[in-house]
């Protein structure tokens, strides 16, 4: 294996493990904050990185004005819906039954791409879908499958699913224009701007009431700089030097990094069907991505989330 290869998994390996991290994080972060504080402060320390990284590296685009619309639409979707629905699901369910509901969006993408850009969807996404969905009944349900999880906080994670496919299909039409860390830099400055009026309206007044809580802002700030900053700029590098299939077969893994950093960390419970049903989803998005690309198609655009 070449030097360029251990580099590229280490990337890989290194995005998935900050993406997983998200999931703890918040658990943190609510012990002293609302969701939508941590998000705001979440979006604003990521901004101010990523545009002080794109400025460095001389990779911040100017976007055309007609280009404003879809890039304000983007932002409606993911980060505002989607962390609505990720952020307060959280505070309704486990980390590890958030990660494997959001580990399926890999899995409805190409279905949405098929009615949107009448891309083909091949038998092997069907399979892994109707496997991973298999899954994550075995990780939501209880040994008599009636529900374990909250419907409340599995129907909001499920609503963060279907914004970070609304996302991706606007995304299409820009990712081929612009580069991750302007379109990165631009989702989260509109994100801001939309969650702002919220935070000020619902959350500001207790936030200004609640003394420092250093754990839970600590967690914040580590949310913003490992899981919406590093992590992308460490996913790129590894699109760079894998491609796109092969790195995002290591995301996969995130529902299984989540678990065991939920149990040693947050000291969440893992039953023989929570485990059975993690590697039964794992196994389905895998099997989504098995075929591999013919050499000399190379897609231009990749799809990023704000995970």
């Amino acid at each position: 294996m070449r030097n360029k290869d251990f580099l590229g998994i280490g990337s890989a390996l290194g995005a998935a493990f900050f993406w997983s991290f998200s999931f703890i994080w918040f658990k943190i972060a609510y012990e002293a904050y609302q969701p939508i504080t941590v998000v705001i402060f979440r979006l604003t320390i990521s901004a101010v990185l990523i545009l002080a990284i794109a400025a460095w590296l001389k990779r911040l685009q100017k976007p055309q004005w007609k280009d404003f619309k879809l890039l304000f639409m983007m932002a409606f979707f993911e980060p505002f819906i989607y962390f609505l629905g990720e952020s307060y699901g959280l505070k309704y369910v486990s980390s590890t039954v958030a990660a494997v509901i959001v580990a399926t969006i890999p899995l409805l993408t190409p279905i949405a791409s098929w009615y949107f850009h009448k891309e083909k969807v091949r038998w092997m996404n069907i399979a892994g879908m109707f496997l991973s969905f298999t899954g994550v009944a075995l990780v939501v349900l209880n040994g008599s499958f009636r529900f374990e999880a909250s419907p409340v906080g599995v129907g909001l994670e499920f609503c963060a699913v279907l914004a970070a496919i609304a996302y991706s299909i606007v995304l299409k039409n820009l990712a081929t224009k612009y580069n991750t860390l302007t379109i990165i830099a631009w989702q989260n400055i509109f994100g801001i701007l939309l969650f702002l009026p919220i935070w000020l309206i619902v959350d500001f007044k207790g936030f200004i009431e609640i003394p420092f809580h250093y754990r839970a802002f600590r967690a914040i700030v580590l949310l913003a700089v490992f899981s919406s900053t590093l992590a992308f700029v460490f996913f790129t590098d590894s699109i760079r030097k894998l491609g796109v299939n092969r790195s995002n077969s290591f995301i996969n893994l995130i529902p299984v990094f989540v678990a065991i950093l939920s149990f040693f960390i947050l000291k969440d419970k893992l039953t023989v069907q929570n485990i059975t049903g993690i590697v039964v989803v794992v196994s389905g998005l895998f099997l989504a991505q098995a075929k591999r690309r013919k050499p000399g198609k190379n897609r231009k655009a990749f799809e990023v989330h704000n995970i």
